[in-house]
């Protein structure tokens, strides 16, 4: 990666400027910062237009100590500063297929797709895994992205990549093959009922013996239901399973 114009490809040219309306971009900043407020999730807004963040959250942690202005500053000059040079090509790569993937949708359908996937972002010259979502906000009327909405939070992974492209209220997905560079259709793992108790209980706090008691199980029981999770989220401990269940939205 050179320059942050390496990132705006001729699949997402923005070619009709005078159908952007900016008085709608202020309403979606809004929404933005509401939802950061209520969940202090990190979120950002890109706008593929003028090429640059229109809005970015607090969250030191995930902006490797800069603060929200410092990262607008940037713009996606973010991203070869932060991002270890050996993963910029992935997030190229990464770029190039989602917008290839998103142009083979129907114009109407678009809204409904996100990608996800994982890279470290360096804080104090410390690697840390995120998990990296981005979905449309704004199209213009010939199906291109004008402002897509980022969510930042914690990987359950422990190596980059894992990408995805979801379609919301589909059990379906699509996984990248990076060595075939082709889109693989997957299917969402299901959780059962008690398997979805243990973690919701588990996030609230509550020990196996805990969990057990209010499930009326034995720990031996719930030991077992945790053992499926790990097996079908692919998670090493109940943390990862926490964070991978919240992701994919399985509760």
């Amino acid at each position: 990666m050179k320059t942050p114009d390496d990132f705006f490809i001729p699949d997402n040219e923005v070619k009709l400027p005078d159908e952007l309306d900016y008085t709608r971009a202020i309403e979606y900043i809004r929404s933005a910062e509401a939802f950061s407020r209520a969940t202090y999730q990190s979120v950002y807004i890109i706008d593929y237009f003028k090429k640059k963040f229109l809005y970015v959250s607090p969250n030191s942690l995930f902006w490797g100590g800069l603060t929200p202005d410092e990262v607008c500053n940037l713009n996606y000059r973010f991203y070869l500063n932060y991002v270890p040079k050996e993963e910029q090509p992935l997030l190229l790569e990464i770029n190039k297929a989602g917008f290839s993937f998103f142009e083979s949708t129907p114009h109407e359908h678009r809204k409904d797709w996100y990608i996800q996937y994982d890279f470290h972002i360096l804080n104090n010259n410390h690697p840390i895994l995120i998990h990296h979502k981005l979905t449309p906000l704004a199209l213009t009327s010939d199906g291109r992205i004008w402002l897509a909405l980022c969510v930042v939070s914690a990987s359950n992974h422990t190596t980059m990549g894992h990408v995805q492209m979801h379609r919301v209220g589909s059990p379906d997905f699509f996984e990248y093959n990076r060595i075939t560079r082709r889109w693989e259709k997957r299917s969402m793992p299901t959780l059962t009922d008690g398997e979805k108790a243990v973690i919701t209980l588990s996030i609230q706090g509550y020990t196996m013996t805990e969990i057990g008691d209010k499930m009326c199980l034995s720990t031996e029981t719930i030991k077992k239901y945790r053992k499926q999770i790990f097996e079908k989220l692919e998670v090493r401990n109940i943390s990862e399973a926490i964070i991978a269940a919240t992701n994919s939205k399985l509760l």
